[in-house]
């Protein structure tokens, strides 16, 4: 299948919480790397035991803080990977990091293990935009990263968010200019959303109302694809063939593994797809693994029906949308069987989707725009 194969790494630690994020990471005082490796290393072993006949396509580094980890312990992981598979000659090899001067200058020691893509959390080049949002880095140190990471791997990425309080166009499409001038094949953009849970969502933080979110989205859109990076993904923007391949084997329907704490995976063997999710907490997934032999809190058998719902939500995400052929490999079933053709009729006439003609579902800008409810009208 054309979408590849992926193994994701977990990290569970940060130095901080961010009051936006909703993500799995903790803060802990220590850090006991060397059980931490042994753990890694031991979730692959039995992960490979069942996935031995997949190519791996890409590997991505994710938290947390990956770039907290020490790097003989990414260098360690890489190296049981590459024992315990088969791995693509162009394999992808991505870590998460934050911005500091710290983990900057750990960037050629993540290079020399083995990764060769860097994703960094910049978020803003604007000094009182990171306050608000907490982060531990000021802009001035956002940039030096950039550019270490230019010098250290052959592929980079940095983060953005938008539609702040207050935020204006104006001010957007400054922070869009520099971000141009300073990207290399790839920027990932994302608004910010209040999720349950976060600490913003506690202290009641309000972004940028409904109006001014989606004239800052459609100002992203325009001066990105103008600079030569158009979005492929409604978050995601990148030159030609410079997209991230292991997120787009998420999107496209692939297979991958989840390593670490409260990592999903989505695995086929013999044909039958499953969910596995490993324990959330990263004491009890480390304690799981020792005593155990497994971090595992679940596997669930996924049915084709399921499936089929998956492949829909997250390939409607894409700028190329849905292929029927990749649909019915990841489910077995006939895209045009599978959907509603009165509702495809009705999207299509509010040029929300383009008209579906057996080979594709995609959505058009507005529909990209409103793509939550396009799929609930969709699928429910």
């Amino acid at each position: 299948m054309s979408a590849g194969f992926g193994i994701y790494v977990h990290w569970p630690y940060c130095e901080s919480k961010c009051p936006y994020c909703d993500f799995n990471s903790h803060v802990a005082d220590t850090v006991d790397h060397g059980r931490w490796r042994a753990a890694y290393l031991s979730e692959l072993d039995r992960t490979a035991e069942e996935t031995r006949d997949r190519t791996v396509t890409s590997v991505f580094f994710g938290g947390g803080t990956p770039s907290l980890m020490k790097p003989d312990t990414v260098a360690a992981i890489i190296e049981r990977i590459r024992a315990g598979w088969p791995v693509a000659d162009d394999v992808e090899i991505t870590a998460e990091a934050n911005p500091s001067s710290s983990e900057a200058a750990l960037f050629a020691a993540f290079a020399d293990a083995g990764v060769n893509r860097l994703s960094i959390g910049v978020q803003s080049f604007d000094d009182a935009a990171l306050k608000f949002l907490d982060r531990r880095h000021k802009a001035d140190e956002a940039r030096r990263a950039i550019e270490a990471a230019r010098d250290a791997v052959p592929r980079f990425s940095f983060d953005l968010i938008y539609a702040l309080p207050g935020q204006t166009a104006a001010d957007w499409r400054r922070q869009l200019s520099e971000a141009v001038s300073l990207a290399g094949g790839h920027l990932s953009v994302y608004q910010l959303a209040i999720e349950p849970g976060t600490e913003f969502h506690k202290r009641r933080v309000e972004g940028a109302g409904d109006e001014t979110a989606a004239e800052l989205y459609e100002v992203t859109q325009e001066a990105l694809a103008a600079a030569g990076l158009p979005a492929y993904e409604i978050s995601n923007h990148a030159r030609p063939d410079d997209a991230c391949r292991h997120n787009l084997t998420y999107w496209r329907g692939g297979a991958y593994a989840g390593i670490g704490p409260g990592a999903h995976g989505r695995l086929r063997t013999g044909g039958a797809w499953a969910l596995t999710l490993e324990k959330r907490m990263p004491d009890d997934w480390l304690r799981a693994v020792e005593t155990e032999g497994a971090g595992l809190h679940k596997r669930t058998p996924i049915d084709p029906d399921e499936r089929a719902r998956e492949a829909v939500l997250l390939g409607m995400r894409l700028a190329g949308g849905l292929s029927a052929a990749d649909f019915a490999e990841t489910t077995g079933l006939s895209l045009e069987d599978w959907l509603d053709g009165d509702r495809l009729d009705v999207l299509a006439d509010e040029e929300l989707i383009a008209p579906f003609d057996g080979t594709r579902l995609r959505a058009l800008p507005d529909g990209l725009m409103r793509l939550n409810a396009v799929l609930d009208y969709l699928l429910n």
